[in-house]
C-alpha cells in the first residue's frame, strides 16, 4: 500500500483566536506598493499556509521563522516579492514566542531581460560580480539603498 501525500497547515481561524490582538513588523525598505513604517500583519494575504510536506519537514516560512531567530538575527533584507510572506511570518514568530526582527524589502534585482536573479537560475553571485570590478555602493545603487 502506497502512503498517502499530506500537508500539514496552519489554520489561521484558529490562530487569530488564539493570539486575540493584531501583529505589527517593522518595514524599513519599501514593499512592492511602496509599504513603510510600521505595518499591520495581514496574514490572510497568503491564506493557510503549509508548515510541513512529507517530502519537505518545514516549510521555507516556518524555516526563516527559527532560523533566523536561532541567529538572533535583528534586520532581515529581502526582495520585495517576499514581502507578503513577512505577514505569515509574523504569526509564526508570535505563536513560537520568538521576536520579531525589523525587516528592510527593497526592490527586485533582475538581469538585462528582466529576470530575477536568483540561485535556481543560477544567477550571478556577489563573487562574480566583484571579480569583473562591481563595487559594493554599485550594489548598493542596484538595490536601491544609495
Amino acid at each position: 500500500m502506497q502512503a498517502e501525500p499530506y500537508a500539514l497547515r496552519l489554520d489561521l481561524a484558529k490562530a487569530h483566536a488564539y493570539l486575540k490582538r493584531p501583529l505589527h513588523f517593522e518595514e524599513r525598505g519599501r514593499g512592492p506598493g511602496g509599504e513603510q513604517s510600521m505595518r499591520r500583519a495581514e496574514s490572510n494575504l497568503l491564506g493557510d499556509i503549509v508548515l510541513a510536506r512529507k517530502e519537505l519537514p518545514a516549510s521555507y516560512h516556518l524555516a526563516v521563522v527559527v532560523d533566523d531567530a536561532l541567529q538572533g538575527i535583528g534586520l532581515v533584507t529581502r526582495s520585495e516579492d517576499l514581502y507578503h510572506a513577512t505577514h505569515i511570518q509574523r504569526v509564526l514568530q508570535e505563536l513560537l514566542g520568538l521576536r520579531a526582527p525589523i525587516y528592510a524589502h527593497h526592490r527586485l534585482i533582475v538581469d538585462e531581460t528582466g529576470k530575477k536573479f536568483s540561485k535556481r537560475n543560477e544567477a550571478v553571485t556577489l563573487r562574480a560580480l566583484r571579480a569583473v570590478g562591481v563595487t559594493a555602493a554599485d550594489i548598493r545603487e542596484r538595490l536601491g539603498f544609495s
